[in-house]
């Protein structure tokens, strides 16, 4: 299907001059309905913000990594407390930072996941979470308290701390994320867009209005007694009276059709016994 954009230029082109004013407006405007219909198409808006939602995710993780990679050597050092250089006390001192560092990574990791899909964790992972952040704390500084280093304390305490603040964030902005774009796609998608723009003189935001079921129904609530004036208008004779076909030419429920229908058949049965 030709798009208004490009039926402009055939017509301009065959006319074989230069463009007026007038078609050249036209061709611009065209050009941005459709641009702009593809930019406010709800998918386009939601992968927006998942692109967003992915940067917020790479540029947390890389810091929290990096945090706890700086924190590895002094948790090697408190854990060997003086021990030999390469001894298996001095090797073994390595593991406990990895051990702590990985049950975060992996309580964080399952955080991405549920906060996604806004599913809240229990008690217990808040608590191991804060347990892990505080032991990493701990063993930081521990060495600058003991020998009264304020400046090894800041020093020592910022990494720790900012993983602490930054693994707080993220699951807050991943969860406000997601209600970001639901948020967008539904306001998108109050707003009827033409992707192809073949109409650039109709609104692109045009509010959606509701399809009536039946162009007889008014806007307004519908009484009992008008849905069984309907179906008395719309009967002839020879036609058989049922819930269906009630529904068919008023529109109403499925359970007022049933009561709609007895009454009209029982006026057509006393109709027939009249005549």
């Amino acid at each position: 299907m030709r798009t208004a954009l490009q039926k402009v230029r055939e017509g301009v082109a065959a006319f074989g001059r230069p463009p007026a004013p007038a078609a050249k407006l036209a061709a611009d405007a065209a050009e941005a309905a459709e641009l702009r219909a593809y930019a406010t198409h709800p998918d386009v808006i939601a992968l927006r913000v998942e692109r967003v939602r992915a940067q917020v995710d790479r540029l947390c993780w890389v810091g929290i990594v990096l945090g706890l990679g700086f924190t590895m050597t002094n948790v090697q050092s408190f854990a060997a407390a003086g021990t030999p250089a390469w001894s298996l006390p001095w090797l073994a001192a390595w593991l406990l930072d990895p051990t702590v560092s990985l049950v975060l990574l992996a309580i964080l990791r399952a955080e991405q996941v549920t906060a996604r899909y806004q599913v809240r964790t229990g008690a217990w992972t808040r608590r191991a979470k804060w347990f892990t952040l505080a032991a990493t704390y701990v063993m930081n500084t521990w060495h600058s308290w003991a020998v009264g280093s304020m400046s090894g304390v800041v020093l020592h305490s910022v990494p720790p701390l900012v993983v602490f603040v930054a693994a707080e964030a993220v699951t807050d902005l991943r969860d406000k994320l997601t209600e970001a774009v639901a948020a967008a796609f539904t306001e998108a998608s109050m707003r009827t867009v033409s992707v192809t723009a073949d109409l650039p003189t109709k609104a692109v935001h045009e509010p959606v209005k509701p399809k009536q079921r039946n162009n007889k129904l008014p806007q307004s609530r519908v009484s009992f007694a008008e849905y069984l004036t309907m179906a008395r208008e719309a009967w002839s004779p020879g036609v058989v009276v049922s819930p269906a076909w009630v529904r068919g030419v008023t529109g109403c429920s499925r359970g007022l059709s049933s009561r709609l229908a007895a009454i009209l058949a029982a006026e057509v049965q006393r109709g027939d016994d009249d005549e």
